[in-house]
């Protein structure tokens, strides 16, 4: 599978941007479908991942502003993102990955954070948030 990202650029504090991914390919195997980031001089992070039955599994510190919008294309999905501060600063990646056990009232069956069940990356698209 081969992943491209669109919809990065510059923004100011308070503003917003989406992020797009178009997934070509054999992708109807996958669990899981999301982004990931890296800052300057930080570890790579998981951002937002949803679960092929809709569940989301997102990062706290971007809770309340950025979120992953179902779309009825499997071969496409975004990153919306409200409210950004300096700190979103960074590379975002759109991931595709495999489903796991995760636990949180009880276990089920979803999409992880981690690197380690993300399968296929995109090359990136720089993010810049400035005050």
């Amino acid at each position: 599978v081969q992943l491209e990202e669109s919809g990065g650029g510059s923004v100011q504090s308070g503003g917003s941007l989406r992020l797009s991914c178009s997934a070509s390919g054999v992708t109807s195997g996958s669990d899981c479908v999301g982004w990931f980031r890296q800052a300057p001089r930080k570890e790579r992070e998981g951002v937002a991942m949803v679960h092929k039955n809709g569940r989301t599994n997102i990062r706290n510190t971007v809770k309340g502003r950025f979120s992953i919008p179902q779309d009825s294309s499997k071969n496409t999905w975004v990153l919306q993102m409200n409210n950004l501060r300096p700190e979103d600063t960074a590379m975002y990646f759109c991931v595709t990955g495999r489903e796991t056990l995760l636990s949180g009232g009880g276990l089920y069956t979803g999409c992880s954070l981690r690197e380690e069940n993300v399968d296929a990356w995109g090359h990136g698209t720089q993010v810049t948030v400035s005050l």
